[in-house]
């Protein structure tokens, strides 16, 4: 649950979700039992929403964990896509495999283990959607890196821009707080951008979805 919404209305709205399958309630409960961040399956169904909204093939995770946003962009893809999954943590990779496969959508996906950051350089060609959840101080940076590679059309999607509340408080406060200090110059790089047209949407911890102009 977020801080950005009232908890009424919180769980007004997650007793509404449609049971999910076998598969990603494992992964939501697994995560709640290891304190795993993941977007949870309101974000979780609105990035297949825009996925299939604009027709993704190309799809390209910054920060994957354990697969959980994965496994709901592999499936609004569709058999014909690929997504990749970039995670620095070697278990989480393992992890996140296993429950792709049980899922039945390991061959559209491309596990990859390392910096992001690092990775997305290493793919070639333009993505149609680029969701990023990275950690939170390397916000601008991802980016710089991302809009480039986007096709015109497609998606920058990028999760915890609220960041609890904090990004309301003003610099002074935020003295060796890098993390909000990072996401508050994201969001003024996103709107600032001739290249996007953004949108911020306080569903759970705020969701930034900038489409390439």
């Amino acid at each position: 649950m977020s801080e950005i919404t009232g908890a009424a209305v919180e769980k007004y709205l997650y007793g509404l979700l449609p049971k999910r399958d076998p598969v990603l309630e494992e992964m939501e409960r697994r995560a709640r039992q290891r304190d795993i961040p993941i977007v949870g399956p309101a974000v979780g169904r609105l990035l297949y929403q825009y996925a299939q909204l604009v027709g993704a093939r190309r799809i390209f995770e910054m920060g994957s964990a354990i697969g959980y946003s994965t496994l709901w962009l592999a499936r609004a893809a569709g058999p014909e896509a690929m997504v990749y999954y970039t995670d620095g943590d070697p278990k989480n990779a393992e992890e996140a495999q296993g429950y792709f496969e049980r899922a039945g959508l390991r061959s559209r996906i491309q596990v990859l283990v390392g910096n992001s950051l690092e990775l997305i350089n290493r793919v070639e060609g333009e993505f149609d959607l680029i969701f990023n959840d990275v950690d939170k101080h390397y916000y601008p940076e991802a980016f710089r890196l991302a809009v480039p590679r986007l096709r015109r059309g497609g998606l920058f999607i990028t999760d915890n821009v609220f960041w609890s509340g904090r990004v309301t408080r003003p610099a002074p406060k935020l003295r060796g707080d890098r993390d909000t200090r990072a996401i508050q110059e994201f969001n003024r790089l996103l709107y600032a951008s001739p290249d996007l047209w953004t949108t911020l949407i306080p569903l759970r911890d705020g969701l930034a979805v900038c489409l390439k102009l």
